[in-house]
């Protein structure tokens, strides 16, 4: 079984604020991506609601996550976000999905 962890987090501009909640995406890609166990940082936005991203992270283990916390980058963010956007994150383990029966 893996020990991923994997965060996704949504997060919907508040209003006049999609430039600069993307700027701030935008800004930490490099640094998140260059972690030495990031696996995955990629940004997504709603092609229904532009104002809305999704941010697809993967990390080896949980110490990775704790890292990622700790850096000024994400320190940064956490200053941040909340006057550029609404916030939900979430941090999922896997479930092993065994063989399907014939």
């Amino acid at each position: 079984m893996s020990s991923h962890v994997k965060i996704t987090a949504i997060l919907t501009s508040r209003p006049d604020k999609a430039e600069k909640l993307q700027a701030l995406l935008l800004g930490m890609a490099s640094d998140c991506r260059a972690e030495p166990g990031n696996l995955r940082w990629d940004i997504w936005q709603d092609q229904s609601r532009p104002d809305r991203y999704v941010l697809d992270e993967l990390y080896v283990d949980g110490a990775a996550v704790a890292t990622h916390r700790e850096t000024p980058h994400y320190k940064n963010y956490l200053a941040e976000i909340g006057d550029l956007a609404d916030r939900t994150a979430l941090v999922l383990s896997p479930i092993e999905v065994g063989h399907a029966r014939v």
